[in-house]
């Protein structure tokens, strides 16, 4: 198949590979390069990165919608046009160019986690079990037919880096699966059945502000979906502290009486423990002001905190 390939972050990067291993990869839209690092150097997107090295086109609408970017679209003449993580909506001119419409690799089990951000909040919401969903496109938000899903475990320890790693992978050979069946026309489209949705916001770093009114197992949920980014963060004596692993505790019918949420309960070798809403968390790794990211054993040789410090 002749495919158009529409994608940006790394997320996308393997799925792009398998489409360059199993079709004919004609160009690529990705988004514009980005300022990055101190010096705000430009830098280019992943998916970029990857045709160039191959020799494909790649071309960088600001917005693809508008001007001459559907027109370069016909020409191309794709059978299909393939979308992961672009990060633009595509409108309903462009969707109907190629022949077997344009495919949206999504990471959710849809209708769940529509939008930005469903790896992150699979995680912090505390589920067990999320995936991929290859879907047609429609003019929605990630609203279109879908067509095959992979499911994965979401282990107790994974973080939204570990989860985005595994979906990228069983994303690449879903995608695949998909084109193979459209092709041979096997699939069946499915409506999504919209009272089942939910939205997946844009992360940012005041969501990843810690509520230690939250019970302990909500704010750890919370810790693992936002590493490696926006992370977690409270304040330490009047220093951010960021947060990237913890660990809920049961405090054995110690006394939590005169301790609030967000006060420190006590301290060890193995790392400093929190009041939270319901329960103990003990925060296991952590950096604070612009200090090293560190294991909390290391930081409390050096820091002594007390009981009932508090954490804002």
């Amino acid at each position: 198949m002749k495919i158009v390939f529409m994608g940006t972050p790394d997320f996308a990067t393997l799925t792009l590979k398998a489409c360059m291993s199993e079709h004919e990869v004609i160009a690529v839209f990705t988004q514009p390069d980005k300022p990055k690092g101190r010096g705000n150097k430009l830098t280019p997107p992943p998916v970029k990165v990857i045709a160039e090295e191959k020799g494909i086109p790649v071309h960088q609408p600001v917005k693809i919608r508008l001007g001459e970017w559907p027109d370069l679209l016909r020409q191309y003449e794709p059978d299909v046009i393939v979308v992961v993580a672009y990060g633009q909506l595509l409108s309903q001119e462009i969707l109907d160019i190629p022949k077997y419409g344009c495919i949206n690799v999504h990471a959710s089990l849809l209708p769940a986690y529509r939008g930005a951000a469903p790896i992150n909040w699979a995680i912090a919401d505390g589920h067990k079990k999320t995936g991929v969903t290859t879907m047609k496109m429609n003019a929605g938000l990630d609203t279109g037919d879908m067509l095959l899903k992979s499911e994965v475990d979401i282990e107790p320890n994974m973080t939204a880096g570990m989860l985005h790693d595994l979906l990228a992978e069983k994303g690449a050979g879903l995608l695949i699966e998909t084109l193979n069946g459209l092709e041979e026309g096997t699939l069946t489209f499915v409506k999504q059945d919209d009272s089942l949705s939910c939205y997946a916001s844009m992360l940012n770093k005041e969501i990843a502000k810690i509520d230690w009114s939250m019970d302990s197992d909500s704010i750890r949920n919370r810790i693992r979906g936002f590493n490696p980014w926006p992370i977690a963060h409270t304040t330490l004596e009047d220093k951010p502290l960021k947060i990237f692993a913890a660990t809920c505790v049961e405090n054995e019918g110690a006394a939590l009486d005169g301790l609030s949420p967000g006060e420190v309960f006590m301290t060890d070798k193995n790392g400093i423990y929190v009041v939270t809403g319901k329960g103990l968390l003990r925060v296991d790794e952590l950096q604070w002001g612009s200090g090293k990211r560190m294991q909390s054993q290391a930081f409390l040789l050096g820091h002594d905190i007390t009981i009932g410090t508090k954490l804002t």
